[in-house]
């Protein structure tokens, strides 16, 4: 049996799709990472483990992303929303006297207190109202795991952080081939009044060639990556109207 082509609907009010992050800062990309979107597959299988034969099966096989904003009644695309910036303090305002509040003190891995006291303050950043479809190459025999998952998941699955809930059925077919999913991604984003902003290829090619290090190689306490170059490619309104 050859490869497969997933076709995978991203749309919440809230996605955040980390990739640099670091201490107090967490960041989001204009689009879902490889690793965000392998996560969510091993979230909808319940798989918990290392996962390394799995991962390698999918490491390098293609993705490719479209982005979508909604469209006025018109067809005129709507201005996108800026990156929501949430102020949190995690672990403030609990009594270090009391036993049951102690609990949920954030603490360090030797059972201390965690820097600050216990307190972890954090910016965290949102894309606002952004649709994404993925077109995933599936490796042969794996394909009918991924959409047996994604139908009935084991764990919630969410768009990068577990507050960013799916509005819509993430799983959206099948293909043979990847053209076939996008004309299916077509379809549906024409239903919702959605029209496309950015492309996202794999490899390099005409527009702003990047280099991700979200190929997830090991999962676990322990998680490692290996790098990924891609392409970003700004869609103007003609071309997404046309």
């Amino acid at each position: 049996m050859a490869d497969s082509y997933l076709l995978l609907w991203l749309e919440g009010p809230l996605q955040s799709w980390g990739h640099d992050s670091r201490f107090g800062r967490r960041d989001s990309l204009d689009f879902p990472t490889k690793s965000g979107v392998l996560g969510l597959l091993c979230c909808a299988r319940g798989a918990g483990g290392l996962e390394k034969d799995w991962l390698a099966c999918w490491a390098d096989l293609d993705m490719q992303v479209l982005g979508y904003v909604p469209c006025s009644a018109n067809g005129q695309l709507m201005p996108r929303q800026p990156l929501l910036r949430d102020f949190q303090m995690v672990g403030s305002g609990y009594d270090d006297q009391d036993l049951w509040q102690t609990l949920l003190i954030p603490k360090k891995s030797d059972g201390g207190k965690a820097v600050g006291g216990g307190t972890k303050m954090t910016y965290r950043y949102y894309l606002q109202d952004m649709t994404y479809a993925v077109v995933l190459q599936a490796p042969e025999g794996l394909a009918q795991e991924a959409v047996s998952a994604l139908q009935a998941p084991v764990w919630d699955i969410y768009l990068g952080r577990k507050n960013c809930v799916p509005t819509e059925f993430v799983y959206q077919g099948v293909f043979e081939r990847a053209d076939a999913a996008w004309q299916a991604a077509a379809v549906l984003a024409q239903s919702k009044g959605r029209s496309p902003v950015l492309r996202v290829l794999q490899g390099e090619h005409d527009g702003e060639v990047l280099t991700l290090n979200d190929v997830p190689l090991q999962l676990g306490k322990h998680k490692t990556y290996r790098d990924r170059r891609v392409t970003v490619q700004r869609i103007d309104a003609a071309e997404s109207t046309g």
